[in-house]
């Protein structure tokens, strides 16, 4: 049997060459099967017993053909998705990067300089925030960039940028207000 196989088929119409048998010659055939699997290479006297284990014989070897076909074929599968994702060449299984490679974040197009702010896994760049700022006030982007930091399930967030844009959206009415106010104040429409 192969290395690391805990178990084998035992098919159901074997039941009748085993209804052929007496109870003890079932039973050696049972021990048989067992010592068969386990690597023993038993061997037996009894004519009938040999008779009905022959086909069992030939099944498990058929059986554990096809269980080695099957891990041979989900090895290479494995190989070739390491490949396609990893953009190697697995042949030999010998090429692989390094886990600090792998997990390493900083390959993101944003460099450190044009992030504005960020916490946990979300990050909003100067330009973002500008807009943020330019559309809804300064005052009003930072308290809602604090609530979202402060929320206990902003780990569910993709982007900080578009999270703090619908939860500025949902503001009451009278910040809205302020905020048009202010803007006309600012070009000199309202004193």
């Amino acid at each position: 049997m192969a290395e690391n196989k805990k178990g084998f088929i035992l098919y159901a119409d074997t039941i009748h060459s085993v209804n052929m048998l007496n109870n003890a010659q079932s039973g050696k055939l049972f021990k048989h099967i067992l010592a068969y699997v386990n690597d023993k290479n038993p061997e037996v006297r009894d004519p009938m017993v040999k008779l009905a284990f022959e086909p069992i014989k030939q099944y498990l070897k058929r059986d554990l053909r096809k269980y080695e076909d099957m891990l041979k074929k989900k090895s290479e599968a494995g190989k070739k998705g390491m490949a396609k994702r990893w953009g190697k060449d697995n042949k030999n299984n010998t090429s692989y990067q390094s886990i600090t490679s792998i997990t390493d974040t900083d390959r993101d197009r944003d460099t450190d300089k044009d992030i504005h702010r960020s916490f946990a896994h979300l990050s909003i760049s100067k330009k973002e925030y500008q807009k943020l700022c330019d559309d809804h006030g300064g005052d009003n982007t930072d308290m809602i960039l604090d609530q979202i930091e402060n929320y206990k399930a902003n780990k569910k967030y993709k982007s900080l940028y578009l999270t703090a844009k619908n939860w500025l959206r949902k503001l009451p009415k009278e910040e809205a207000e302020d905020k048009l106010v202010k803007q006309a104040k600012q070009l000199g429409y309202v004193k």
